[in-house]
């Protein structure tokens, strides 16, 4: 059996300025830049969170330049 099969610790949902995902013990300070988005339970419940709610794996900044460089390429276009 391996250590995270006995992980009994309840974790949180936790999000970044870039709407990145990941898991953090709920008994912990979040580290800098990290806030809870409100879902808490066992590892896994908080897993399968993630993948249901982060669809777009890129960054905010990634998403936010490549829409910008779409719109100048339909604007040249026209």
């Amino acid at each position: 059996m391996s250590w995270d099969e006995d992980d009994n610790r309840k974790y949180q949902v936790v999000v970044n300025h870039e709407e990145q995902y990941s898991i953090w013990p709920v008994d912990r300070e979040l580290p800098l830049g990290w806030k809870a988005d409100g879902t808490t339970g066992t590892k896994q419940e908080c897993l399968d969170h993630i993948e249901e709610v982060w669809t777009d794996m890129r960054p905010l900044s990634l998403r936010k330049k490549m829409e910008e460089m779409e719109r100048q390429a339909q604007t040249e276009g026209k």
